[in-house]
């Protein structure tokens, strides 16, 4: 543990800080996109990761976000917290698509009503689009995104209330669609309950065998009622949350269709505070399989085949998930947390453990100038100035650095 804590502090002082100019904290982009098929121009939310700008060869799964004027700041700080290098490593880097609202009523739902439960005129008029809304995101949207962004063949798809209905809606009549599914409060009381019975059906007869699921519950319980007790109740003022309890009754009895299903009551938080900590919570779920477990032998064991353990940890997860691509792309291990790797076998004078790392890289990463000047240092450090010379050469060839400019003339 102390050389992994060592690590940790290493990448928080030697990992690369990209300021903003003027000032200005950014975190995404608005682009936009003409639909034919819902006849309007819509507005996109785009988030990359920062190592975009200097892993020119690396690609990312992709992160489709509902309501994204409410949700897209929390949700892309997040997925840059928990991908961060030895911060935590929870889940990996990802694109994210937020998809603002025109008009959420006809989008988000998947049938037409003419009236119902919670059902005003208004709603009544603008529902029924949910279809044409999906449409949109498979034959438009994906692809404009897969076209103009380095993007892995994985897809998560993100929904609240009425988004969460339509995230349901993708599971069962769109399953190709989406990798994965996060549906918190899903509004499953819409159209006297059509879409939870359909789910039911399509949850014993279909296969599900590489996708998952993550079920967030709110507490909107009347007073004196809990998970146990409301589902006896048959009064109008339960129906949301006893169609909630009664998909999660599916998704539990169905485990033979291969999907990873997971539910959580948020007994704390009601139906507008929830989709915080729901996304937190499911990105854990989603991702159990994810992170890289080091253990300190694996450094101070001279044998260990360290480069191995991290192509094939990757490897594997890329299989696991479907990040491999048509191409053969898969999810590589992480360019600076390699390079960190290295340096620090570096300082512990494992220079043949460290080169493996910097080559890796090199190999990987062939835009990336720092394993080159990495390697000059191993280079150097074994006093073969030819090869520290060439390595500190092909580093500013990449990108200029003062540091190692003056590197090279002290040779």
């Amino acid at each position: 543990m102390k050389i992994l804590l060592c690590l940790f502090l290493l990448g928080t002082c030697c990992l690369p800080v990209h300021a903003q100019q003027n000032s200005a904290v950014i975190i995404g982009r608005i682009d936009s996109i003409q639909s034919q098929i819902l006849h309007e121009k819509r507005k996109i939310w785009i988030y990359i990761p920062s190592s975009a700008t200097t892993a020119k060869e690396k690609k990312y799964p992709v992160l489709y976000l509902l309501d994204a004027e409410k949700n897209f700041k929390s949700v892309a700080g997040m997925i840059d917290f928990l991908s961060s290098v030895y911060k935590n490593d929870i889940c990996p880097e990802m694109i994210i698509v937020g998809i603002p609202n025109t008009n959420r009523t006809r989008d988000l739902t998947p049938t037409k009503v003419t009236s119902g439960l919670f059902i005003n005129n208004d709603m009544a008029a603008n529902s029924g689009g949910g279809e044409a809304f999906t449409a949109f995101m498979e034959k438009e949207l994906i692809p404009g995104i897969d076209s103009l962004y380095p993007t892995l063949p994985y897809r998560m798809l993100i929904g609240h209330s009425l988004g969460g209905l339509i995230v349901i809606n993708c599971l069962v009549h769109h399953p190709n669609l989406f990798n994965a599914y996060l549906a918190i409060e899903p509004s499953m009381w819409w159209d006297r309950q059509k879409l939870l019975h359909e789910t039911g059906q399509a949850l014993r007869e279909r296969s599900y065998t590489n996708q998952s699921l993550f079920l967030a519950m709110a507490n909107t319980l009347p007073p004196g009622m809990d998970t146990s007790t409301i589902k006896r109740d048959t009064t109008s003022g339960t129906i949301h949350s006893r169609s909630i309890l009664l998909l999660r009754d599916y998704l539990m009895q169905n485990r033979q269709n291969g999907l990873e299903a997971g539910f959580r009551y948020y007994q704390g938080d009601t139906h507008v505070s929830v989709p915080l900590i729901a996304t937190y919570d499911a990105l854990h779920y989603i991702f159990k399989d994810y992170a890289l477990k080091l253990q300190d032998s694996y450094f101070t064991d001279s044998t260990f085949n360290l480069a191995g353990f991290l192509q094939a940890h990757y490897a594997h997860i890329s299989t696991k998930y479907g990040f491999k691509s048509e191409d053969g792309h898969t999810l590589l291990p992480p360019e600076d947390m390699v390079n960190n790797l290295g340096f620090f076998m570096m300082q512990q004078k494992q220079f043949a453990k460290a080169k493996t790392m910097f080559e890796m890289n090199i190999k990987n990463y062939p835009s990336g100038s720092v394993a080159y000047s990495y390697l000059g240092d191993l280079y150097g450090a074994n006093g073969d100035k030819k090869d520290a010379r060439a390595n500190y050469q092909k580093s500013l060839s990449l990108k200029e650095d003062a540091g190692i400019r003056k590197k090279l003339e002290g040779l």
